[in-house]
């Protein structure tokens, strides 16, 4: 028999047997994930490092805390998320009982990408274990360090006849997609999103897709520019910019360039000193591919800032761009890197315009001193 359908039948046979469904078991598994954050730290630490050069300070909050924090906030309330919830009754039920019973898909399939290796694969898993799912795990092959702490530690601390960890790459993902499942949880590019949702719809499963896009920031003029440069800078070059939900460029006045670009050096070199190269704190880009792509973007517009690159450490520097042209490669495709392009609007009614254009973003950021700048 196929190990995948051998795997898959085992843990429908856990679910259909009610093994994950009293709240006892959901909590054991919830405080075995705990453990597994709290003995293994240092492992994780370690395999962020060598994939994408993440300092323990950024594997500490955007990955162990965030991950506790949600299996935290799930033991605190999942008695009360599992309760039955009462309704209003209309006409035709007013001899029934009427309520709402929160009833677990069955077999979960959770797909993480590279990004956030252990954020993105345990934040899913934990809502997974408290609705009472069984779940198949698939970790990106691309951070193979933490993928290999994933496949192999992880299970240890989860009752492994009704969660499983299946690593690979494209062909054991495609293999897995080929399998009925009740629910998919899928974060990584619309390309794949869209490959995924296909393979659900001849299953008619129920799909969440947490997918990128190009985020813009819009600065007004009245804005303080070292305050915007300092939060931009810092979110647009954690993990090298390799975050979904970073500003992918900023839209502003030509005035606000001219203000915005020292107070960007400077917030550069506050973060990363003078030798970005050389700080612990700058990461790399997961691999060769992504470096060339984002190397070429690097010929859009002008380099106001940064620039450098070095292909034998992955490395790009944090780097911003001026006179950039809308119709160039970098403002066609999410960024995904430590490069930030300057767009020069008019006012804020082209800035919407411009952003109201192009496809919804996952986020939008504003900096304004007046409350009355819509963010619509």
């Amino acid at each position: 028999m196929d190990p995948v359908e051998d795997t898959l039948r085992r843990l429908r046979e856990a679910f259909n047997a009610g093994r994950t469904r009293p709240a006892e078991f959901r909590v054991e598994q919830l405080k075995g994930l705990s453990r597994f954050l709290q003995d293994n730290r240092q492992l994780l630490q370690d395999a962020l490092a060598q994939d994408l050069h993440k300092s323990a300070f950024e594997s500490e909050v955007s990955e162990i805390v965030i991950s506790q924090g949600e299996v935290d906030l799930a033991l605190r309330n999942l008695q009360a998320w599992m309760k039955d919830e009462s309704v209003s009754k209309n006409l035709a039920t007013q001899l029934d009982s009427a309520f709402i019973r929160k009833e677990p898909y069955g077999l979960v399939l959770i797909i993480a990408p590279w990004n956030y290796p252990v954020n993105l694969m345990l934040v899913p898993l934990v809502g997974a274990i408290a609705a009472g799912n069984c779940v198949v795990l698939k970790p990106s092959e691309i951070s193979k360090n933490t993928e290999k702490v994933l496949v192999e530690v992880l299970p240890r601390y989860l009752d492994q006849s009704c969660f499983a960890v299946v690593p690979g790459g494209p062909q054991e993902t495609g293999k897995l997609l080929e399998h009925k499942f009740d629910y998919i949880f899928f974060t990584g590019s619309p390309h794949v999103g869209k490959i995924v949702m296909t393979a659900a719809a001849k299953h008619l499963t129920p799909v969440t897709l947490e997918l990128g896009g190009k985020n813009p920031c819009y600065v007004d003029d009245n804005c303080d520019p070292q305050t915007v440069a300092n939060r931009v800078a810092f979110f647009r070059y954690f993990n090298t910019g390799q975050t979904c939900v970073a500003p992918d460029y900023i839209l502003c006045s030509p005035e606000m360039q001219e203000r915005l670009l020292p107070a960007l050096q400077s917030a550069i070199t506050r973060f990363y000193g003078d030798d970005p190269q050389s700080s612990p704190n700058l990461g790399r880009i997961i691999n060769q591919k992504h470096f060339k792509r984002l190397q070429g973007l690097l010929g859009c517009g002008r380099v106001a800032i940064g620039g450098q690159s070095d292909e034998s450490d992955r490395y790009i520097a944090p780097t911003v761009l001026v006179d950039v042209q809308e119709t160039e490669p970098v403002m066609q495709e999410e960024i995904f890197g430590p490069i930030l392009p300057l767009v020069t609007v008019r006012s804020l009614d082209e800035a919407i315009d411009f952003i109201n254009r192009r496809e919804k973003p996952l986020a939008l950021y504003a900096f304004s001193n007046c409350s009355q700048v819509p963010v619509e």
